[in-house]
């Protein structure tokens, strides 16, 4: 009986067991068939509502290859299978199907989603190296070869779309090559000025550059003294920022915003060393001002497409800054320069000793759960006076976008950071004298200062006493050119400069 009884339980055991297995086969055969129906580009379009991104990978490399294999969106979208597919997977779709059921896909801001900062989190390196394992083909030219080898120096600091961010979704306006064509269209047809404001007073004063249409404001900034730097209560503080200092400011004039597309245009359509124009018999043009030699055209769009004009000119480098400074300085008779570390905080101070030249806090703007927005204080004040990673759209705005210090002077905290003539030292403070007068910083350096937060800031850095420094090799890693270029930046969107006119004998300091 008992013999049985235990026949019976190992039948059923094994009943269970082959159940158990069949069900188990069936479920990991149509869980990859689930798998690879929902890996399709296809399946992907019905989450991502953004025909624009469909559309451009169609006509991107990577749609119509030479050999007729379409690549789709998990190619590049999620690792390969065996290095975390699975794990990426589910966490993109969970990601992907809260934001079609939840949120607006008209509220995205596709451009910034299709930036290096926004992307590399969502293309995978593996990737890119699965199907392109050799990275010195025969039909590489030189360039890339260069290119190339000093990827495989730096594999760890650099992805492949550093260079390659327009592979899979073409842009027409992503130029990836020297563009001679840079700075080529001018404004022929309006009056030029024939000669450079004269200034006799210290006094805000419209400056007009000779031979071109171009002209920027400057404004007339009294002597003073302030304490230098933060107190250690402030919020957001960095240790380089004191110990707080008083310092005494000479008399000087700043220009009103950063130096504008137009300005530099104006700089570059006159020096530039390559592809300038030519008159009638093949010399260069514009030599009579041309004792200075300008940049070379750059490697892509320096302004990221974004728009010139009167945004701030960005990506040149601090050898670039200085020299235009020359320039000016040798166009309008004037010393224009950079201005130093300590200049500058005091412009964009105002008079105002505390975080801002606003009333209130930086944790007053930060983000906050209901409550904080339900009683704290709006943002609105921190948006009519800076542009920030809140309200940029990830690029830089216009002079109208906001309102100007107490000084009149726009964009000081946020937009673009802007070049300091100072070198950078940590502790450069601790150097200051108590009550020094027109202070220049450190005599020697690797870096130099940077001040004013950019369009990508938080609220802690665009205060008033953050501070700094250049970057000189991490701001050059995907330059393709060997040497790299010493007049543009290619790997930093968001530096500027704003000049300083030295109030002397030539404007009208007696």
């Amino acid at each position: 009986m008992l013999s049985r009884f235990v026949n019976f339980l190992r039948g059923r055991l094994l009943f269970v067991i082959f159940i158990g297995f069949v069900l188990g086969l069936l479920v990991a055969i149509y869980s990859n068939k689930a798998i690879e129906m929902t890996s399709t580009s296809e399946s992907c379009e019905m989450c991502h509502v953004h025909p624009q991104a469909t559309d451009s990978w169609k006509l991107s490399v990577h749609y119509d290859t030479r050999v007729g294999i379409h690549i789709a969106c998990v190619d590049c979208h999620l690792p390969p299978k065996g290095e975390g597919y699975l794990r990426e997977k589910i966490k993109a779709s969970a990601r992907d199907l809260y934001g079609f059921v939840f949120k607006d896909s008209a509220d995205f801001n596709w451009e910034a989603k299709s930036s290096l900062e926004q992307a590399q989190h969502h293309v995978f390196k593996a990737s890119c190296v699965k199907c392109h394992p050799n990275l010195f083909p025969v039909t590489l030219n030189q360039k890339g070869q260069d290119a190339h080898l000093y990827y495989t120096q730096h594999e760890d600091e650099l992805r492949c779309i550093n260079c390659h961010l327009n592979v899979g979704h073409y842009d027409p306006n992503a130029l990836h090559a020297k563009n001679v064509e840079f700075g080529s269209g001018g404004k022929e047809n309006l009056e030029k000025f024939e000669k450079a404001a004269e200034v006799s007073a210290h006094e805000d004063f419209t400056e007009t550059i000779p031979g071109t249409t171009i002209s920027f404001n400057m404004k007339a900034i009294p002597g003073g003294s302030f304490k230098m730097g933060s107190p250690q209560e402030e919020q957001f503080r960095e240790a380089d920022e004191g110990p707080q200092k008083t310092v005494n400011i000479s008399p000087f004039f700043i220009a009103e915003v950063e130096v504008t597309w137009d300005e530099y245009l104006a700089f570059y359509s006159a020096t530039a060393a390559e592809g300038r124009t030519t008159d009638t018999e093949g010399t260069r043009a514009n030599t009579d001002v041309d004792a200075i030699t300008g940049p070379t055209p750059p490697y892509g769009q320096p302004d990221q497409n974004w728009g010139m004009g009167k945004r701030p000119a960005i990506t040149m480098s601090f050898h670039a800054a200085e020299t235009y400074c020359l320039w000016l300085s040798k166009v309008t008779g004037k010393n224009y320069r950079l201005p130093t570390e300590a200049e500058w905080e005091y412009a964009a101070r105002g008079g105002t000793e505390t975080p801002y030249f606003f009333e209130g806090d930086p944790k007053d703007f930060k983000e906050k759960g209901f409550m904080g927005n339900l009683f704290g204080k709006s943002s609105d004040l921190i948006n009519q006076y800076v542009i920030y990673e809140k309200n940029s759209g990830l690029k830089t705005g216009l002079p109208e976008d906001v309102e100007a210090n107490p000084f009149g002077l726009k964009n000081m905290l946020g937009n673009a950071a802007e070049y300091c003539l100072d070198w950078y030292d940590e502790d450069a403070y601790e150097q200051l004298q108590d009550g020094v007068t027109d202070p220049r910083g450190p005599v020697l350096g690797e870096e130099h200062v940077i001040r004013g937060g950019t369009f990508k800031s938080t609220v802690g850095g665009v205060r008033s006493a953050a501070r700094d420094h250049t970057q000189s090799t991490a701001w050059m890693k995907t330059d393709p050119q060997i040497p790299k270029s010493i007049w543009w930046l290619s790997d930093c969107n968001f530096m500027s400069f704003r000049v300083v006119c030295e109030f002397d004998e030539k404007t009208g300091k007696k």
